[in-house]
């Protein structure tokens, strides 16, 4: 009778999983879902959830803009970890915020992991395409995704990218170096190998590719003529330039500006739900 017992309990215990796999595995969530282009969010230096956390909260709840639904978080080993919200109910207009709990990583290794995640969102939610907006180094690092993984068999092509604060030619200032000395400083540096080798690659980008940079002349960070250089990048017939003349306007501040909210909702053209609150 015991022997009876214990494999009734493991049958009833196989049956259960059974039962959690079909109703919560992502691959029920992709046979049912048609998630077109969403628009990935990349944080930069030093950057945590609160980099983009506010301009999604706007987005969704005070613009109706879209509806952030998944939240990538990178452990330092590289291992994605997937928060699905709103039970899986995804929009037509998507957001997804990627979280690198190393986020003092070089370009070349975070850009390595957001390849990693893209080509989960492929394989899991058959998403073919992304936007990707990137703040500061984010900006750099999308731009290192744009011109590295290009087999789309595996990853997402990018639609249309947005560089907030990025200093495509590194950070001016000697003092900031002598408080940061870790991997990713070494990349924000004007002369680092990884800066110059996204300007040799420049042939790489896409044709297809649009691009939106914003900058701030109170950007004491990514100071205007940094964030031009990616003219040495983009082709100008593809690139959308805009500088906000406000000397009040600073690095962590154009996250949080509405100017820049409603520059990006042009840009990405997102269907609005409800008309966005001035």
């Amino acid at each position: 009778m015991q022997k009876k017992h214990i494999i009734s309990t493991m049958l009833l215990c196989m049956f259960t999983i059974a039962i959690i796999n079909w109703f919560y595995t992502p691959e029920r969530i992709k046979s049912e879902k048609n998630i077109k282009n969403p628009t990935v969010f990349v944080h930069g230096y030093k950057g945590t959830h609160h980099s983009f956390g506010n301009m999604l909260d706007r987005f969704e709840n005070i613009y109706g803009w879209g509806q952030t639904a998944l939240i990538y978080k990178v452990s330092p080993a590289g291992k994605l970890n997937v928060y699905q919200l709103n039970n899986g109910h995804f929009t037509e207009t998507m957001f997804v915020q990627v979280i690198f709990e190393n986020n003092r990583a070089s370009v070349r290794d975070t850009s390595g992991w957001l390849a990693n995640l893209l080509a989960h969102m492929k394989k899991t939610y058959q998403i073919n395409t992304v936007n990707l907006v990137g703040h500061s180094m984010g900006g750099l690092v999308s731009m290192n995704y744009i011109e590295n993984h290009q087999d789309y068999t595996v990853y997402p092509s990018v639609n249309k990218l947005v560089a907030i604060g990025s200093p495509f030619d590194g950070i001016y200032s000697e003092p900031y170096f002598q408080i940061h000395h870790d991997p990713a400083a070494e990349n924000l540096k004007p002369s680092s190998l990884a800066l110059k080798t996204l300007r040799l690659n420049k042939d790489a980008v896409p044709e297809q590719l649009d691009v939106l940079s914003i900058g701030s002349t109170g950007d004491s960070v990514a100071m205007p003529e940094s964030v031009e250089m990616i003219r040495k990048i983009v082709d100008e017939t593809q690139l959308t330039y805009k500088m906000i003349d406000d000397g009040t306007l600073g690095h962590s501040e154009l996250h949080e500006d509405a100017r820049v909210d409603k520059m990006i909702y042009s840009f990405l053209q997102w269907k609005a739900e409800r008309t966005a609150k001035d």
